[in-house]
């Protein structure tokens, strides 16, 4: 028997090379599947609203956070798609300014007790004009009036567990039977300008 035999040979680079690295293990967060739905569930604290209206003294301006609800989504070719329910909520007590006149008479008008919600829901969801965008038709309901309305979006999943939709358009308070906030030389535009910026973390299985 040759002298060393049954050692273990001591593994070095082949050909002068260095071995390969392991590989980096892969993401283990499920796929989105076609034909599949996905559920996503509001981050309260990082989805917010904002809204714009012009006044005869100034801008009146909100932000808030606070939406809630959920979002689907399954897979249309290659890239996610929102689907049936798609549901946001938001107080109608967080739409407030900032200045005590105007909020006052601006929750007056909405009646919180009888209109404590704003909801929108998803009714058809198609791609949009631009890369990463869609066109949604839902139903928006304020002031205990339902209005359908259509409006562009933009669709980012920055992680697999994580979608980020963003989108805006002008609304104006009088198709919710909504008179504009108005008193002594104060006076509100009925058109508002809203935006939104939804953060929805993906529900467990």
């Amino acid at each position: 028997m040759a002298h060393g035999a049954g050692r273990e040979r001591p593994r070095g680079p082949l050909n002068g090379r260095a071995p390969r690295p392991e590989p980096v293990p892969a993401d283990t967060s499920e796929p989105i599947l076609r034909g599949r739905m996905a559920r996503f569930r509001l981050v309260p604290e990082q989805s917010e609203l904002w809204a714009e209206a012009r006044s005869s003294l100034h801008p009146v301006r909100v932000h808030t956070t606070g939406l809630s609800g959920v979002v689907g989504v399954e897979l249309d070719g290659d890239r996610p798609m929102l689907a049936r329910p798609t549901q946001v909520e938001l107080e109608t007590s967080r739409l407030r300014s900032g200045n005590r006149l105007v909020d006052g008479e601006l929750q007056r008008r909405i009646d919180g007790r009888l209109h404590a919600w704003i909801r929108a829901e998803l009714v058809e969801a198609s791609t949009g004009r631009e890369p990463d965008t869609l066109h949604l038709t839902g139903t928006l309901t304020f002031h205990g009036v339902t209005r359908t309305l259509d409006v562009e979006v933009r669709l980012r999943q920055p992680e697999p567990r994580t979608l980020v939709l963003e989108g805006g358009r002008a609304i104006d308070m009088r198709d919710f039977g909504l008179p504009p906030p108005s008193f002594l030389m104060f006076r509100m535009e009925p058109e508002v300008q809203v935006r939104a910026r939804l953060v929805a973390a993906r529900e467990d299985a």
